[in-house]
């Protein structure tokens, strides 16, 4: 078997002892409760469960120090460090990752927030009452041709109209941050594993099909049975010790002093799986954006499959060897992959950057096939790492609790394709010489 289809190995270097015992510990976390704190207020694919950002933590770092998570996602890590009492810093470039990350760390009033959502509801359900059976006419009027064209496709008119009535209630009835909150909360109301209460299955997984003959619950009162449930979780966040920071922006391009953070964790985009522009669009054309600029958001993210014929090699001998029998089988797939893999160069130089000598950074991260060509995805990182000046500690296999992550995977599985890269991950060490 050839060094690229070999499975990575756990192997520790030099670190401290604390990240030795954490690398040799028992990483999947299976059967452990993820509801707590607001994790489950959305939906987000590939998500790490919080037990495993925690450890890292409390371990690595003391209260009040700086936790980056440069990829943030759903804000898994970035709730955990406030929650420890440390200063967490979660970036995204995807809005409504921005905007969920936001939603799980504003200390709002539990009491404000009921009666906000029964405001909210109240409004929706007169503006449709007074606008009739045609109300939903009146909506579609006001978005773009291709937009429009994209909310007939998958949604019902009804749902259009109960849709578009909560929406205009969050922007006519709630201030900031509340607001923020109640978009949040109107998105996972259509972002869920079933697609919610729109006509797409697999939504959360951002793998949609459409299925006519869906039964669409009411989203009005879909939205008020969200709203009730999401009060305890802000009376658990009004406990947090520490804080927390939401700054769209780039993790190519840090927004932060260099040597400011003492540690980094973080889940990249899986190369080559998870398109998550493709489910977010299903909420965020309720929020103002419309499908073209959507289109054109999906093309900056990292992971997505944009093709560009760079000529630059990426820093592994490793990937330039995997990236070799890709192409000689697929070179369209071949540049996609090299993207994915020039685009984590950038960041990891800028993690680098920012964080203090001495100090470590987490990636978890899982494998792919593609074109029948095992990608070892962690792998190549951590020789990418190595060469951007980090330290390689560890790098630790760990096991996906199936029933917990939102994965597009099958209990069904012959480990082909999408498969192969689902069922496993790894966590990779790092450490800053000092």
């Amino acid at each position: 078997m050839s060094r690229v289809s070999q499975p990575v190995q756990t192997y520790l270097a030099d670190g401290s002892p604390s990240l030795h015992r954490l690398m040799e510990s028992d990483l999947s976390f299976k059967g452990v409760s993820t509801s707590h704190t607001g994790h489950n207020l959305h939906a987000f694919a590939a998500k790490f469960p919080p037990q495993l950002p925690r450890a890292f933590i409390l371990e690595l770092t003391e209260p009040g120090e700086r936790v980056l998570d440069p990829m943030v996602g759903s804000g898994t890590a970035l709730v955990e460090a406030a929650m420890a009492g440390r200063v967490g810093i979660g970036i995204d470039f995807d809005p409504l990752a921005v905007r969920i990350c936001r939603a799980k760390t504003a200390l709002l009033d539990p009491q404000v927030v009921e009666g906000l959502a029964d405001s909210i509801a109240d409004y929706a359900q007169i503006a449709l009452a007074t606008g009739g059976p045609d109300y939903y006419k009146q909506v579609v009027h006001s978005f773009s041709p291709q937009t429009r064209q994209f909310i007939e496709y998958w949604f019902l008119p009804s749902t259009t109209g109960q849709l578009s009535a909560l929406a205009a209630g969050i922007a006519k009835l709630t201030p900031w941050p509340y607001r923020g909150f109640f978009e949040v909360l109107l998105s996972s109301i259509v972002i869920t594993k079933s697609g919610g209460v729109s006509l797409a299955r697999d939504l959360a997984h951002s793998r949609p099909h459409k299925v006519t003959d869906k039964k669409i619950k009411d989203a009005v009162q879909v939205f008020r049975d969200k709203a009730a449930k999401s009060v305890s979780m802000l009376e658990e966040l009004r406990r947090c010790r520490g804080t927390a920071h939401v700054i769209r922006s780039d993790s190519r391009c840090l927004p932060l002093p260099d040597e400011s953070v003492d540690l980094v964790v973080t889940s990249p985009p899986y190369a080559n799986a998870i398109d998550y522009v493709r489910a977010h669009k299903f909420s965020l054309v309720w929020l103002g954006y419309d499908i073209e600029r959507l289109t054109q958001l999906r093309r900056r993210l990292i992971g997505a499959e944009v093709r560009l014929n760079g000529t630059r090699q990426i820093k592994s001998a490793t990937g330039q060897e995997t990236l070799r029998e890709i192409g000689e089988r697929d070179p369209r797939r071949a540049d996609i992959i090299r993207h994915y893999f020039e685009e984590m160069t950038c960041t990891l130089t800028e993690m680098h950057r920012v964080l203090r000598p001495g100090r470590s950074a987490i990636v978890v991260v899982g494998p792919s096939v593609v074109r029948s060509v095992v990608l070892p995805t962690a792998l190549i990182l951590a020789e990418i790492g190595e060469q951007l000046g980090f330290q390689l500690v560890g790098v630790r296999q760990r096991e996906i609790d199936r029933d917990r992550r939102l994965m597009p995977i099958s209990r069904q599985s012959d480990e082909r394709g999408i498969e192969a890269r689902m069922h496993r991950e790894h966590v990779i060490a790092f450490v800053k010489p000092a």
